[in-house]
């Protein structure tokens, strides 16, 4: 007799969720700007820019709305300091989030090989859901300044 392939697969009756919470939106958002972060970082360890693109409408000489790709304009969370080390940021959104209890914004690296492990190590943290606060009172800071 012949077994059947579907018998041996378990099945539930599961559902998918039509939108995520609202604390994994924010994690996602930051995941993605810390992802950019790390490859900016990386480009400039290579030697080779970074660039990413973003798609919009633009009216022509003819007054026609033509969609064109254009370069986005990323902005770096980490410099060089004075004793030439390098800090970095992290920000959600306009603001910088406050990394640690005592009110540190900044973290400080000793080399670039040392920055894009120290952005994949938070970007971890992110994931793991140590930052939610942070990012929690940088968003509700950042929906205040809408409100009038």
């Amino acid at each position: 007799m012949a077994t059947s392939t579907l018998a041996s697969l378990k099945f539930t009756s599961a559902k998918k969720p039509t939108q995520l919470a609202p604390v994994q939106v924010r994690r996602n958002k930051l995941v993605g700007k810390l992802v950019e972060q790390i490859a900016i970082a990386k480009g400039k360890q290579s030697g080779t820019p970074y660039v990413s693109n973003k798609i919009v409408a633009v009216t022509n000489e003819s007054g026609q709305q033509e969609i064109v790709e254009v370069p986005k304009r990323l902005k770096e969370w980490f410099w060089a300091m004075d004793n030439g080390k390098i800090a970095l940021t992290v920000r959600y959104g306009a603001r910088v989030l406050v990394m640690n209890a005592k009110g540190m914004t900044a973290i400080e690296v000793a080399s670039m090989d040392e920055l894009v492990s120290t952005l994949e190590l938070v970007k971890a943290a992110v994931e793991a859901g140590e930052l939610d606060a942070a990012i929690e009172t940088a968003g509700a800071s950042l929906r205040n300044g809408f409100k009038h």
